[in-house]
């Protein structure tokens, strides 16, 4: 052999070792050896193979890593994701590190390679034949290597190659391996490899010996049940033992390996004794049979494993919605307890917002970055105690809760569990499902609930409760104590673009069959669906334009009428028709008695015209629109605050004598209360009465005192988002409301002005505009201080379905 000395980049093997012939894939990802890898390739594909000593290590050193190894050639490279690389080398000859070269940025070393050189001396064939007989019997007993590879051994000439080859198909140790690796001579090479394939050919006979008697020790097994079984068909059909035996024994197999509760356990295997005691014919052995059916379908120890990567939850939440920060952050943190501390109670969340903002598929979210089981029940007109606890056994037909059956079909005990419309629930005579799921929702309560069909406790305290409504006064007081309330007011124009955009719309086009290419919608057009033909909290009807669009395009490129439909601002009315909604209260002139107030509805925020005109008479008030008794309250505090402030304001006081006073809140078959517009009615009032205009673009909310204080309100974001939707950019609130506009979105705060203010006084000089020097008495002939009779126009948005009816309410 002569050896030949090269200088090659250095790749230290965790785990394998390489023989020359060895063809082998090679995973490479630490930075040293992907720059080695490198290095090979832009030279002539050479690299050096070595092992190293402990695989364990990240960072070898010049003493990790064994002296000799293999000479290989790069065939195949193959980058993956992640900067890692594969590799595919086959080793060409033995190597013998003599010295290192550099060790940044890659090891580089002065190689001594051995290339074989051999004479066939009768020692030597005598070696391969042993060793290749000893192989050929390792092969037939282990059935771990393919008789092909037997083959492809037998033909081989060259004994040092034939040995490589058989090394690198036995199973050994890395440090047996590298023993032979480093065995030169090749006589001592093969004595080397016969002693170690001898030695595997007896574990593999031991193994054998053990199978043979593991399999006998089973067939022993199986020959007995197989008699068993025997026996009970001969007794069946001998009629020594009846049905009822067996399928109490079948129960009995099914409880052991269920691995219920204990007090579960003995509840069942009594219900079993029952059972094997009934006569077969008898009406209540069906009753136990269900029941025994239902308890060991429930999942009394299965749960799945959540999944508690925050960034990889981050990112399922903001792909499925976008938005609603403060609920994510809310799951985040949920998340990042459950990592520190394991053992923590599952949340009760309730979700209160308009309909269409996302609260039911915002549980499905949860769910899927929780990788747990998602169960809805939707509580709307649940009136009935059973629905929730189930019914008594006695009863016909009787069947656990809705919670007991969710949990069966969720097959676990640790799900995202939503209870949709809790607040719609209502009772009867049957009793009352909300008191029901008290114990549900307690957290103190909910590790025993029982179920009036189950009749054992259940562990509830893993689920995670997610509760959702449309408005929170409606929902029990003592269930809304049990849970977490997260509102969701609703969508800004902004958010309602980049939700068509992004989820909405892609929604569509694949509920159509329709392509990019085919159909698309410019964002100003988006803009003004918003604006002028949908006005929600939500995105519902805004998805329901957009299917419009889809249906209109796809079946004009089915008649063969357009190869690809383009919506845009100039064309939407082509598709939509006539808008059902005029963008913007500012666009209207300022008048005189008509004041711009905010309202809350169920659907969220929206702004109401208040109109006041005077007429001779007796002085007798008048209130219409279908007012409640706080607004009726709130009109006549507002009247009374006016008069008391006759004098600063320039009104005759002979004129609430002289004239009757109408206050009208239009949209008349709408109810309407709350007090939140008793500024806007003094607002109208002191406007009709000094003949002053009301500034168009100013719309406020907030409640009265007879004194003139302003009082805070609720409902402040719904209000201003109602505002910003209506083109309003002046809102005056109550000074005790300034915390809540935090709450508002930054580019809505940013596009409008708020204005605090703490008495009535304030609100006047900033909403009614001077009284223009030209003018003069109506045909009424009135003196100074008297007020002109005129019929005011109301300010307000068209309703979108007459037939969806919302009560307004001034909270």
């Amino acid at each position: 052999m002569e050896p030949v000395v090269r200088i090659l980049p250095l790749l230290p093997l965790r785990g394998i070792l390489v023989f020359p012939y060895m063809v082998i894939h090679l995973d490479v990802g630490r930075e040293k050896s992907v720059q080695a890898i490198e290095q090979a390739m832009m030279n002539d594909r050479i690299i050096f193979l070595a092992t190293q000593k402990e695989a364990q290590t990240d960072d070898p050193g010049v003493d990790d890593i064994y002296r000799i190894g293999s000479v290989a050639e790069v065939k195949q490279l193959l980058k993956l994701p992640g900067g890692t690389i594969r590799v595919l080398v086959e080793g060409l000859a033995r190597g013998h590190i003599r010295r290192y070269l550099a060790h940044e940025p890659f090891f580089k070393v002065e190689v001594e390679q051995y290339n074989e050189d051999f004479i066939k001396t009768p020692e030597i064939e005598a070696l391969m034949r042993s060793l290749v007989y000893q192989f050929e019997q390792y092969v037939k007993l282990s059935k771990r290597i393919p008789p092909e590879t037997v083959v492809s051994v037998v033909n081989l000439e060259e004994p040092g190659r034939l040995a490589d080859i058989v090394a690198s198909h036995l199973p050994l140790r890395i440090e047996e391996k590298q023993q032979v690796l480093e065995a030169v001579d090749i006589v001592k090479r093969l004595e080397k490899l016969c002693a170690l394939v001898a030695r595997e050919l007896e574990i593999v006979e031991l193994e054998r010996k053990i199978n043979i008697r593991v399999r006998k020790q089973m067939e022993k097994t199986q020959k007995e049940y197989y008699l068993r079984e025997q026996m009970k068909a001969i007794q069946r059909e001998l009629g020594e033992k009846d049905e009822r035996v067996a399928e109490g024994e079948e129960y009995r197999e099914k409880i052991a390996e269920a691995k219920l509760p204990k007090e579960v356990e003995e509840k069942a295997l009594k219900e079993v004794e029952r059972l094997e005691k009934m006569p077969p014919m008898a009406a209540e052995s069906a009753v136990i049979r269900n029941y025994l059916d239902w308890l060991l379908a429930l999942p009394w120890s299965k749960s799945t494993r959540d999944r508690l990567d925050i960034k990889a939850a981050e990112a399922i939440l903001d792909e499925d919605h976008y938005g609603l920060t403060e609920v994510k952050e809310r799951i985040l943190e949920y998340l990042a307890i459950r990592k520190l501390a394991r053992k923590m109670k599952g949340p009760i969340l309730c979700f209160v917002g308009p309909p269409g903002v996302g609260k039911t598929s915002l549980g499905r979210s949860i769910a899927r970055a929780l990788e747990r089981k998602f169960v809805r029940i939707s509580l709307g007109g649940v009136r009935d105690e059973a629905e929730i606890r189930g019914h008594r056994r006695t009863y016909v037909g009787a069947l656990p809760g809705r919670i007991i059956q969710g949990m069966r079909n969720a097959g676990s005990k640790n799900p995202v569990f939503l209870l949709d419309e809790i607040d719609k629930m209502s009772m009867d005579f049957r009793g009352d499902p909300s008191a029901a799921l008290l114990e549900v929702l307690d957290p103190e309560q909910n590790n025993s609930f029982s179920d009036h069909y189950i009749e054992v406790p259940f562990d509830l305290s893993n689920v995670m409760f997610i509760t959702t409504a449309n408005v929170q006064h409606s929902i029990p007081r003592p269930l809304l104590d049990r849970m977490e309330v997260i509102q969701i007011s609703g969508y800004t124009e902004e958010e309602k673009v980049q939700i068509a955009l992004r989820h909405l719309l892609p929604k569509q086009l694949k509920e159509h069959g329709l392509t990019r290419e085919m159909f698309s919608i410019s964002e100003k057009a988006i803009r003004r669906i918003i604006r002028e033909y949908t006005r929600e909290s939500g995105v519902r009807n805004l998805e329901r334009q957009i299917a419009t669009l889809c249906r209109k395009a796809a079946r004009q490129i089915v008649a063969g009428e357009a190869e690809k439909v383009r919506v845009t601002v100039q064309n939407l009315e082509h598709f939509l028709g006539t808008p059902k909604f005029r963008y913007g209260v500012a666009e209207q002139d300022d008048q005189v008695g008509v004041a711009t107030g905010l309202a809350w509805t169920e659907v969220g925020g929206d702004t109401l015209a208040i109109e006041v005109t005077i007429y001779r008479g007796t002085g007798r008030l008048t209130l219409t629109g279908k007012l409640g008794e706080v607004m009726k309250e709130s009109a006549q505090a507002s009247y009374s605050y006016v008069r008391s402030r006759a004098s600063q304001l320039g009104i005759d006081e002979e004129v609430f004598d002289k004239h009757d006073i109408h206050i009208h809140v239009p949209e008349g078959a709408i109810p309407k209360d709350g007090p939140s517009a008793g500024i806007t009615m003094a607002c109208a009032l002191a406007s009709a009465f000094t003949g002053r205009k009301v500034r168009h673009d100013v719309a406020m909310t907030g409640e009265i005192t007879l004194r003139g204080r302003v009082l805070p309100v609720g409902g402040i974001k719904e209000k201003v988002l109602a505002a910003h939707r209506a083109g309003i950019t002046t809102v005056i609130l109550p000074k005790d409301n300034r915390k809540e506009l935090d709450d508002i979105p930054p580019n809505v705060r940013s596009k409008m002005q708020f204005i605090q203010v703490e008495h009535m006084d304030e609100v006047l000089e900033i909403a009614l505009l001077e009284k223009e020097q030209a003018h003069e008495a109506t045909e009424l002939g009135s003196s100074p201080g008297e007020v002109p009779e005129v019929s005011y126009q109301p300010v307000i948005p068209v309703k979108e379905d007459p037939a969806a009816i919302h009560e307004h309410r001034f909270c």
